[in-house]
C-alpha cells in the first residue's frame, strides 16, 4: 500500500465532510447522505484490491 493511497483517502474524507456540512446547513440532508455514501463507495473501490491481496496471502499462509 502506497502513501499516495492514504493521502487520496484523506482528501476524499475532507472533501466529503465539507460537502456534507454545507448540504446539511442548506437543508438538503438527503443529498448529504448520498454524498457520504458516494465517498464511502469510492474509498472501498480503491481498497478492494488490497483486501483481496490480503485474503490471498492469508489463504496461502494457512495452506502450507
Amino acid at each position: 500500500m502506497s502513501v499516495n493511497l492514504i493521502f487520496k483517502i484523506a482528501a476524499v474524507g475532507i472533501l466529503v465532510s465539507v460537502l456534507c456540512q454545507v448540504l446539511k446547513h442548506s437543508g438538503r440532508e438527503e443529498h448529504a447522505f448520498l454524498t457520504s455514501l458516494a465517498g464511502l463507495l469510492l474509498v472501498l473501490y480503491w481498497l478492494v484490491p488490497y483486501i483481496y491481496e490480503l485474503f490471498q496471502t492469508i489463504q496461502k499462509l494457512f495452506s502450507l
